[in-house]
């Protein structure tokens, strides 16, 4: 089984990011950390434990006694086939003494929010860490035997492409094993939401996705996921579970679960949490549901969808569904190895790809 936990609460409030998530408030945490070990203790059923992944908002926002108590907290799971234990954290949220716990607990991955080693970049995305804390941390982290480090970046910020090409031959040099790049989106409700923030130049933008892939990917780097490039065995195992269209439990504030072919979203009302009222919504996924989001997720990975696996899941020849074949005739998609995938040539273009798909 695979476990994700939301940590709502941040230092401060990025002006892209679209996540549940507030800021920190010290009368908040004890209640929030009682009423997800309440939710914990209803709904897990002591499967054993592949992956856990504490995301968020920032876990650690919480202050290292408040740290503890969390994961204390994920000592109800049973650990015995445990493989990946990831945590998120913003740069200049992470000391090293609260490394040394994490350490304590057997985190063996970290996730940074970096987003941009430039700090005008880091200013306008109202990000409050400069390029040499990065620099500092990922040393730090290290030095305390932590190697298992994945960074998010952003591109698409502006127009410079020279930023981008400065960034990714630096954390070449830093030897991350893993490294997520998203072009930046704009979203309704966000602060570049609301403040009618447009995009930069879409020919300038596909060029920095060019040179990301093409730098990455020369450098001994798999581009495993559309978005994802990893070193040799540093894939994210509990992010493959998402593209595999696997089951997993989802605790704390707008977590998302997926179990016997329900999905169950909860709140993101704080105050509904507080009180042990944790459902919004619980949809029964119908077989068409469920072959469209196998269809949906399992082309995100660059290796594709395994088309003699989707026949014993779904009873169901891929080929014959939606309108793969004229995908096929136009070589957006591609038939290798007995796996249908994205032509390598339109990943950029997959978001299209999959609307036109379903």
């Amino acid at each position: 089984m695979y476990i994700f936990i939301h940590i709502p609460f941040c230092n401060s409030l990025c002006n892209y990011c679209d996540f549940p998530k507030m800021f920190y408030d010290k009368k908040f945490i004890s209640k929030y950390l009682d009423s997800l070990e309440k939710e914990i203790n209803q709904r897990y059923k002591n499967e054993p434990v592949k992956t856990i992944y504490i995301g968020g908002g920032t876990p650690t926002s919480l202050n290292i006694v408040e740290l503890e108590r969390l994961l204390k907290i994920t000592n109800i799971f049973n650990k015995d086939n445990l493989v990946e234990y990831t945590i998120e954290s913003n740069i200049e949220s992470l000391s090293e003494e609260k490394i040394k716990l994490l350490k304590k607990y057997n985190i063996n991955r970290i996730s940074l929010g970096v987003e941009s080693l430039n700090n005008d970049n880091l200013k306008e995305l109202n990000r409050h860490h400069t390029k040499e804390q990065t620099l500092k941390l990922i040393k730090t982290l290290k030095q305390n035997k932590i190697n298992n480090i994945s960074i998010d970046y952003i591109y698409g910020i502006n127009n410079n492409i020279n930023i981008i090409k400065e960034d990714i031959n630096l954390f070449l040099t830093l030897d991350i094993p893993h490294i997520s790049c998203y072009s930046l989106i704009i979203e309704k409700n966000t602060i570049f939401g609301i403040q009618k923030r447009e995009y930069i130049n879409e020919d300038i933008e596909y060029q920095m996705y060019k040179y990301i892939n093409k730098t990455l990917t020369q450098n001994n780097y798999s581009q495993y996921e559309i978005s994802n490039y990893a070193k040799e065995n540093y894939e994210s195992l509990h992010n493959l579970n998402y593209w595999n269209n696997g089951e997993y439990y989802g605790f704390g504030l707008g977590a998302v679960s997926y179990l016997n072919k329900r999905r169950i979203t909860n709140t993101k009302n704080l105050t509904k949490y507080l009180n042990n009222d944790y459902h919004k919504e619980i949809t029964y996924e119908s077989l068409k549901i469920r072959i469209s989001n196998e269809l949906i997720l399992g082309l995100r990975k660059i290796k594709g969808i395994d088309i003699k696996e989707f026949q014993i899941k779904y009873k169901k020849d891929i080929l014959t569904l939606y309108n793969i074949k004229d995908l096929l005739q136009e070589n957006k998609l591609l038939l290798e190895n007995n796996y249908l995938k994205i032509n390598p040539k339109y990943l950029y273009l997959s978001n299209e790809i999959l609307i036109n798909l379903i």
